[in-house]
């Protein structure tokens, strides 16, 4: 037995509750509500980070216009005591005092010895600068008449041998009053503004998502019986128009697949018809016969229709491997004269055509069976069609490796060459299924071909042939600059 441990004081409910995440909790907002939620967060982060900084920076340059102000009459006084002499100077500081600045002229004790008002007679500031230096200091001096926040500059000077001290406020109450009545104006206009942003966004969004929308609609009513139907592509050239001229291709290649199944479909039932017809048709007359001789014919004719159809389905059921991407098989090394060396064997043991064959050492790498059946179908297709010679050849071309399946036969004319390969497809009398085939072998060998990389074509003969050309890709380390003249012809059927 196993026993559950639970943190004391902790509810079952709550133990099993996954924790927050902003990710579960984002995923139930719309993605309005989220860019709303974003662009608030943003525009919050930046007012806190631009909004300190301004009042950081205004606040500096405000104190530093009042310490340079300071530092000004300072100077100035110290200008007067040189030229003007002590006495002369402290006695004028009465006159020339400035409403919104204290100046102060003390002896090397610390004693006042001048003011620019005559009610303020001890130091403004404990500082004692060294002479022509000059220090600041920020002070709440009551002992003025405006009370408040001040800023303090002092320097020294020498005057009749001995040292004395000029000392300058200015006030910086009403520096420190803008410098909150911007921050006050800051903090009120935010929520101003963030409305503002999240309206701006929520409208933006949304006529950006009604067009969305719009697609998502159009694609939803959009069935098998309506593959018709296109979207409208606005002309913004924007993400929208990329995304509605996506869909739009995905319909047409949906519309291409499923005209193709519906032919598919149609073809196939209609080539199944005939022989289901004839096997009704033998099977009754065969039911109400009692001749053998009758009966045997009828059987055979049962028989016959029964291959054509086991030929057809295996026909399909190849066509819909080859097709499918998940089907392939393992990739391995083919030698492709070993395999046309077999198949020019092979007919000429099964045929009483004359069957050459000239081949040269040709490796690829492929799924074998994707390589050997088309093989066999382009063969076989050779073989009925032919009058009295088939010929095949591998070389190789470039980085391709090539092989030719060429017969004698009428040519397929250049309208058709594509045509041919479609399923079902049969060009003439002499193409019908009296002489055998469904349809469906050179359909099954561009199938297969294809998803090995290569290709299946109709080309011109140099003597006017019918001639088929299969095409694949050669591993780069085996590929040669060009292709061979004269590939080596195989033994003929009469040597040993």
């Amino acid at each position: 037995m196993t026993r559950e441990t639970q943190r004391p004081g902790l509810r079952p409910d709550l133990a099993l509750r996954r924790p927050w995440s902003f990710d579960r909790w984002g995923s139930r907002l719309g993605v309005r509500a989220r860019s709303v939620l974003v662009a608030v967060v943003v525009v919050v982060v930046a007012l806190l980070l631009g909004g300190t900084g301004l009042v950081y920076a205004l606040q500096s340059s405000l104190e530093q216009a009042v310490e340079a102000t300071g530092r000004a009459r300072a100077a100035e006084i110290v200008s007067r005591i040189t030229t003007n002499g002590l006495d002369e100077t402290v006695a004028a500081l009465g006159d020339q005092a400035r409403t919104d600045a204290v100046t102060l002229v003390l002896d090397a004790s610390g004693a006042v010895v001048g003011s620019s008002r005559r009610a303020t007679t001890t130091a403004l500031s404990d500082q004692r600068p060294a002479v022509g230096a000059y220090t600041s200091v920020e002070r709440d001096i009551d002992t003025l008449n405006e009370g408040g926040e001040w800023k303090v500059v002092t320097t020294a000077l020498t005057a009749d041998r001995q040292t004395y001290y000029v000392q300058v406020a200015v006030p910086i109450t009403l520096q420190r009053t803008t410098v909150q009545t911007v921050a006050v104006l800051l903090l009120a206009g935010t929520p101003l503004l963030l409305l503002l942003v999240a309206g701006a966004v929520w409208v933006l969004v949304g006529r950006a998502l009604r067009s969305v929308e719009s697609i998502r609609t159009t694609v939803a009513e959009i069935d098998a019986r309506a593959l018709t139907a296109r979207l409208d592509v606005p002309q913004t050239q924007d993400e929208i128009a990329a995304l509605a001229t996506t869909m739009n291709a995905m319909l047409d290649r949906l519309q291409a697949s499923d005209r193709a199944q519906r032919a598919f479909v149609s073809d196939a039932s209609h080539e199944l018809r005939s022989p289901l017809a004839t096997l009704s048709t033998a099977a009754e007359l065969a039911g109400r016969t009692h001749d053998e001789e009758v009966r045997t014919r009828l059987l055979g004719t049962m028989n016959a229709e029964l291959d054509r159809m086991r030929e057809l389905v295996g026909n399909l059921m190849s066509l819909a491997r080859a097709e499918s991407p998940d089907a392939v098989g393992a990739v391995v090394e083919v030698d492709l004269d070993d395999l046309v060396d077999h198949e020019v064997r092979r007919l000429r043991t099964t045929s009483a055509l004359r069957v050459e064959g000239h081949v040269e050492p040709v490796r690829v790498r492929a799924d074998l069976s994707r390589v050997a059946q088309p093989l066999r179908n382009l063969v076989d297709n050779a073989e009925r069609h032919a009058d009295t010679q088939v010929a095949l050849t591998v070389t190789t071309r470039g980085d391709e490796a090539v092989i030719w399946v060429d017969n004698d036969g009428p040519e397929v004319d250049p309208a058709d060459r594509e045509r041919v390969f479609e399923r079902f497809v049969r060009l003439d009398v002499s193409r019908s299924r009296d002489v055998g085939g469904s349809g469906l072998g050179l359909a099954i060998a561009r199938a297969a071909v294809a998803s090995q990389g290569g290709r299946v074509q109709v080309v011109d003969h140099p003597r006017a042939w019918c001639r088929f050309e299969i095409v694949l890709p050669l591993d780069p380390a085996d590929a040669s600059t060009g292709a061979v003249d004269d590939p080596r012809p195989l033994p003929s059927e009469d040597s040993p």
